[in-house]
């Protein structure tokens, strides 16, 4: 075991929270067993947005911490992994040099070295001999920008919202599902690195993918829903690409607080790791409910900002509906001129 992977575990021990499920933190479904945790969501958070991991900077040591701890929490809910060498680990390297748009990007942040990137690839395993070669693909990105220039003070971009968010969505979806019933087919949930210089960890990921990826039914990435968005209805949040595809509308009627795109001119849907899904044929979105505020890329995206109520309400919106989806044999499609 690495010192980091020991430090990672040592964290979930450390963070408030962690292990002993509070009933008046908990939401209740249908089965005996609690499915969603708010304490639980709140301590993602408060570790993956906190000073200490220093904005998660791509491709480097703090996005690596944050990559080990989202590691041990998929090995503690059960999954499978499925990184490089038995592991829940994907190291992906980075090219050298970097493309100087990259470069350029990167010239106003903390000097680091930059060789690769980590992904994190946990698998809750279908039960379905039929169906579980099948996937339903839960993502989104660990990184952010790290240490930048001083903005009133502050020169770490915590990247709360963006996309703190996110991977807190992931983890806490794989924590609730991962303690109800195997779904018919598989479900992966997966953190990529390094989206804010290029996609680098989405692009390895599509290389080396844990199932063939025309076996993967449909992509949700996670980004930015930390607060919500005054465009759209309490409680909800929007579809990248919604008229492109079947599946927005579907799980909308199997109960997801999903709504349409309200800022179609940001053209969102090529803007996250999607897309280069969506370009492979995979029906995949971005849910978010980013309202263009102010703190996005700034060092003031910190968790005082968070609606925790919010994350809640959407992050539990969507058990119902992804389990419906990994337990059917229905199929999402592109609408006709919908693919990319």
């Amino acid at each position: 075991m690495s010192k980091f992977f020991s430090f990672a575990l040592l964290l979930i021990v450390l963070v408030p929270g962690r292990g002993v499920f509070q009933q008046e933190n908990l939401a209740y479904g249908s089965e005996s067993a609690p499915i969603f945790c708010n304490a639980c969501m709140q301590s993602d958070m408060n570790f993956l947005a906190s000073d200490e991991l220093r904005g998660r900077g791509s491709a480097t040591r703090d996005e690596h911490l944050a990559a080990l701890f989202v590691a041990s929490l998929f090995q503690s809910f059960g999954l499978q992994p499925g990184g490089g060498a038995g592991g829940y680990i994907q190291k992906a390297p980075l090219p050298s040099p970097l493309p100087d748009k990259v470069q350029e990007v990167l010239r106003p942040y903390e000097t680091a070295s930059r060789d690769e990137t980590w992904n994190v690839v946990g698998i809750l395993r279908g039960s379905d001999p039929k169906t579980n070669g099948e996937a339903i693909l839960l993502t989104a990105h660990v990184d952010h920008l790290g240490i930048g220039p001083v903005v009133g003070g502050d020169a770490i971009y915590n990247g709360a919202d963006d996309d703190a968010s996110g991977t807190t969505a992931v983890l806490e979806l794989a924590r609730t599902l991962a303690r109800q019933a195997r779904p018919r087919r598989t479900i992966l949930f997966v953190l990529f690195g390094s989206e804010e210089i290029g996609g680098f960890g989405n692009r390895y990921f599509l290389a080396h993918p844990p199932v063939p990826v025309d076996h993967i039914v449909a992509n949700l990435e996670f980004e930015m829903i930390g607060r919500p968005d005054p465009a759209v209805p309490n409680g909800s949040v929007w579809l990248t690409g919604y008229d492109r595809s079947n599946l927005g509308r579907e799980l909308a009627g199997h109960g997801a607080h999903i709504v349409n795109d309200p800022h179609l001119k940001q053209k969102f849907f090529e803007r996250s790791d999607n897309y280069a899904l969506a370009k492979l044929g995979v029906v995949a979105h971005t849910i978010s409910s980013f309202g263009l505020h102010a703190d996005y890329h700034q060092p003031s995206d910190e968790l005082s900002r968070i609606d925790f109520v919010h994350m809640a309400r959407v992050i539990s919106s969507m058990v119902k509906p992804i389990r419906w989806l990994a337990n059917t044999d229905w199929k999402p499609a592109w609408n006709p001129g919908g693919r990319p």
